[in-house]
């Protein structure tokens, strides 16, 4: 039986507040509540209530036949906490059917799987406490931060004990073959691999209200029609995508919601497809081939690899500094600069700073609070050289108290030597500009 694995990445950032050089030693308070408030109930409006309100519809109309699955991020989970309660009881909902999976991944969204496999892991270890807390699910299937994987990531997967990884079903790594069936990790090999097929993805997550697209408008028909010319012998076809794809990036108006109400209908009466959960795909589906992906892959644009975080000399400059705590970090025992620690970490902060603008440039902008990328660097720079005096001075501190020594503030980074940094970095900013 030939099967579709419906996954939706729901994710919220802590977006920073408009913090200036001189606030620099003056104010910790980083991140703009206001915002992330509006954002989080604007969302939860237009996408989370009334998406999780369908997809329990479906799943009582079709007597457990229709399954999906999530991955929420420890900041999304947080902010439901703290925003939209009602959100969180719709998705609690959602998980007493036993028709919904929960995937682990990291509790920032971050990158950290390229700079750390302990920090990697103890993110990992957050959310997955969170989702068993809040839903009463134990994450049994991973899928890293925009899909992000690697062969060394997927050995530091394999060793926290998973089954089963998502990742993009990328062109240049699958050559001739198809995304629609099970693989292996080469590296990890009893690590199982959930590719996403793109196409048919992004036919809905992106084209499907592009009047320019000749295949518009997309029915339930259409798309069932696609799925079914799909060769006999391909077993999986992994659609997967923002869950802000219902509402917020395809409006209500679009039909989107009515495209998503209609299709499992379409799928039972037409073609000999199922839906599974990630794990059911699994238990159900043999490997056909060990992946080899050396370099680290992605979901996100035309490459489908790290440039939309890690592309130019910026996010490079941003990504290397705030990593360079990680020593002191783990001598610090304070709950507020840990909890910064994770927020700081969240990708779209480096996602903010990308410059290059090809096709799904818009992608790049959309909830962007920052004018251009160069204003999202300076403001990142600034929060951080505050954040990188408080861990100096917490981590000079458990030294002295270690060795029985009292501790001088003086040996922590001083004001010059802040002002000195940040006029590096703005003269770096000029000759980027001027690049």
């Amino acid at each position: 039986m030939k099967a579709i694995c419906f996954y939706f990445q729901v994710h919220q950032p802590y977006r920073l507040r408009r913090y200036r050089f001189f606030d620099i030693g003056k104010s910790h308070h980083y991140f703009d509540d206001f915002e992330n408030e509006r954002i989080m109930r604007k969302v939860a409006e237009k996408c989370y209530l009334p998406t999780n309100k369908l997809m329990l519809e479906l799943i009582n109309r079709y007597g457990g036949s229709f399954k999906i699955a999530y991955s929420i991020s420890g900041t999304a989970m947080t902010q439901f906490k703290e925003y939209a309660p009602d959100v969180l009881e719709s998705f609690q909902r959602l998980a007493e059917t036993g028709c919904v999976e929960f995937l682990a991944e990291t509790y920032s969204h971050s990158l950290s799987a390229l700079k750390s496999k302990e920090e990697f892991q103890r993110q990992v270890g957050i959310q997955v406490k969170m989702t068993e807390e809040l839903f009463g699910k134990t994450p049994e299937v991973f899928r890293n931060t925009e899909l992000i994987y690697s062969d060394d990531i997927s050995n530091m997967v394999y060793d926290m004990g998973y089954k089963a990884m998502l990742t993009e079903g990328a062109k240049h790594i699958l050559g001739w073959r198809s995304p629609n069936y099970l693989y292996t990790s080469s590296s990890s090999p009893k690590l199982k691999l959930l590719l996403k097929n793109f196409t048919l993805s992004d036919d809905i997550a992106f084209r499907f209200s592009n009047r320019a697209w000749e295949e518009w408008p997309l029915t339930t028909e259409k798309y069932v029609n696609w799925l079914n010319q799909i060769h006999e012998n391909e077993e999986i076809v992994n659609l997967f995508m923002d869950y802000e794809t219902f509402g917020e990036h395809q409006w209500a108006e679009t039909g989107i919601f009515e495209f998503m109400r209609k299709l499992p209908e379409a799928v039972f009466e037409n073609s000999q497809f199922k839906f599974k959960t990630p794990s059911e795909v699994v238990e159900d589906h043999q490997p056909k081939a060990p992946i080899h992906v050396q370099y680290p892959i992605s979901w996100a644009d035309e490459e489908r690899d790290l440039t939309a975080w890690l592309g130019n000399e910026m996010q490079d400059e941003a990504f290397d500094r705030l990593y360079q705590l990680i020593n002191d970090i783990r001598k610090v025992d304070d709950p507020k600069l840990l909890h910064d620690w994770n927020l700081l970490q969240t990708s779209d902060h480096f996602y903010y700073q990308c410059t290059k603008w090809f096709s799904d440039g818009d992608v790049h902008k959309y909830f962007n609070p920052y004018d251009t990328p160069y204003e999202a660097f300076i403001n990142y720079m600034n929060v951080l050289a505050d954040f990188m005096m408080r861990v100096k001075e917490a981590a000079d501190k458990a030294d002295a108290n270690g060795n029985g020594q009292t501790y001088n503030a003086l040996d922590a980074m001083s004001k010059e030597d802040l002002e000195m940094e940040i006029s590096r970095l703005q003269k770096r900013l000029k000759s980027l500009k001027e690049a």
